[in-house]
């Protein structure tokens, strides 16, 4: 007996869900040369502009020569330098919680978190477009693990109302191929009636989102005590890499001494966490970017209705446009990669069967020109994809 793995990939491919990776031959950035050909990117999650900001990267460099390259072991033997304990120090006044957790990947934090709270006997319950990683850990924990319809607080207090033991409610702050935001303070009051806590992974918001940059629970004004699990990844609008925890004491504690995917893991060059301590200063300190980028939004969304294309119901840099066939998604993508412009095709299982989409994002470093130029490309290619329809 053998795997037949040929055949699941002709399978894929013949459903027009097989993907690619496309070459990156540049540092991230509008312009950028991918598989030898030179394009303006709408596809990349630097929503600040940060990944190839010339200050971080000199604080990564400076990291380097005064830490070195590896993290040597993991935190728990000898690989918490003290750049990373100060990143967390910073992380954690940033959001205005009493301590942060740091992470090599958010896909490990979400793992960390829901595997160390929770086991046979108590529940999670999740939103059902909530990130892969999410889900899984929801799947590994050993809970009973249900999920509630899309950002519907009615669903959730159905779920709620059988939920048994230790109740962990789960939640995208902003949902990665949809945009929207999670309704946070409908969830968290369903959730506070039947003193469950709420978990936001708010990997998308950090940065674009809220009055200083701090995410979802700062755009509505909410806390601890609704919010007692945040999670944020530094890979996006942070420009670096890593995630993060933030919470109470004995939240960072708890997953310190019971949380797998921490414990057993080598930490994360100490000079990443350099150059992250920079990308929050710059963060913070140049609130002209979440400006700018929210002026693109309006006028993405703007030029999008005046073309005729269906898009998200998304406030954020993220402007899916809903094409909903896969075979012409891909079509409509090559036509925009074949006038210099590179918007990946989006489609099952990342996204549900018939609704397939460009994931447009957009970023601080964007020009209002470039803006324009996606708009009439958008403007000359959608008539040809409807023809198909």
């Amino acid at each position: 007996m053998s795997f037949d793995l040929a055949s699941r990939l002709a399978e894929r491919q013949a459903a027009d869900l097989f993907r690619q990776r496309p070459l990156l031959q540049t540092p991230q950035g509008p312009q950028v040369r991918a598989d030898d050909q030179e394009l303006l990117a709408f596809c990349s999650n630097d929503y600040l502009g940060l990944a190839n900001h010339p200050e971080v990267i000199r604080a990564l460099q400076q990291g380097a020569e005064k830490w070195g390259v590896g993290g040597g072991a993991s935190h728990l033997v000898i690989g918490h330098s003290t750049p990373h304990h100060e990143l967390e120090e910073a992380l954690a006044e940033f959001t205005g919680r009493p301590r942060a957790l740091l992470f090599s990947t958010g896909y490990m934090a979400n793992l960390a978190v829901v595997t160390a709270l929770l086991g046979q006997g108590d529940s999670v319950i999740q939103d059902r477009l909530n990130h892969a990683s999410l889900l899984d850990a929801g799947l590994l924990c050993g809970a009973r693990f249900s999920r509630y319809l899309h950002n519907d607080a009615v669903s959730l207090a159905n779920r709620l109302r059988k939920a048994t033991g230790n109740c962990l409610v789960v939640t995208d702050g902003v949902f990665s191929m949809d945009g929207d935001l999670a309704d946070l303070p409908a969830l968290c009051a369903e959730a506070r009636a039947t003193q469950a806590w709420v978990m936001v992974d708010d990997a998308h918001g950090f940065g674009p989102m809220g009055a200083t940059g701090g995410g979802i629970v700062e755009h509505f004004g909410l806390g601890q005590d609704d919010v007692q699990v945040l999670v944020g990844t530094l890979g996006k609008a942070f420009g670096t890499a890593g995630a993060f925890v933030a919470g109470s004491e004995e939240l960072i504690e708890t997953l310190i001494q019971f949380a797998r995917p921490y414990i057993y893991t080598t930490s994360q060059p100490p000079a990443v966490a350099c150059a992250t301590l920079q990308s929050l200063e710059l963060l913070r300190s140049e609130s002209w970017r979440r400006e700018h980028l929210q002026r693109l939004i309006a006028r993405f969304r703007q030029g999008a209705a005046e073309i005729g294309l269906s898009l998200m119901d998304s406030p954020t840099p993220i402007q899916p446009i809903l094409v909903g066939d896969s075979a012409r998604a891909l079509k409509l993508s090559s036509l925009l990669k074949d006038r210099g412009l590179l918007v990946g095709a989006i489609r099952p299982p990342t996204v549900p069967a018939g609704s397939a989409r460009l994931r447009v994002t957009l970023s601080a470093a964007h020009s209002d020109a470039q803006l324009e130029l996606l708009l009439e490309a958008l403007a000359e290619c959608w008539p040809q994809v409807q023809t198909d329809a």
